[in-house]
């Protein structure tokens, strides 16, 4: 009788933590990738964001720079001049990793 309940608990155990081993096993073979690319694009986004804020322009401070995970960059946001939206498009191509631009800049002269 002792025998039988400690190896059904045993067994009660194995199913109960059966999926928890599974999950654990996947989780450590899991794409590594993702958080890579992530502070991958991050670092892109910040290298552009730290360019624009060493120009001085002031409304270059309105932009918003995103980085998705292909290295395509969009820039987002209001400037005063074309040549302010030309400087940051510039920017964001010549820095290193970056595939592509999408800029949907505005210009919007009086603020």
């Amino acid at each position: 009788m002792k025998t039988s309940r400690i190896l059904l608990g045993l067994a009660a155990c194995g199913v109960l933590l059966g999926p928890v081993m599974t999950f654990g096993a996947e989780d450590s073979d899991a794409d590594r990738s993702h958080p890579k690319a992530f502070i991958k694009d991050s670092a892109i986004t910040m290298k552009i964001k730290s360019k624009l804020a060493a120009e001085h322009v002031t409304s270059l401070g309105r932009l918003h720079v995103d980085t998705d995970k292909d290295g395509i960059v969009y820039l987002q946001g209001t400037v005063r001049t074309q040549a302010d939206a030309d400087k940051a498009i510039s920017i964001a191509r010549e820095t290193e990793h970056v595939k592509s631009v999408n800029s949907e800049i505005k210009i919007k002269a009086d603020d």
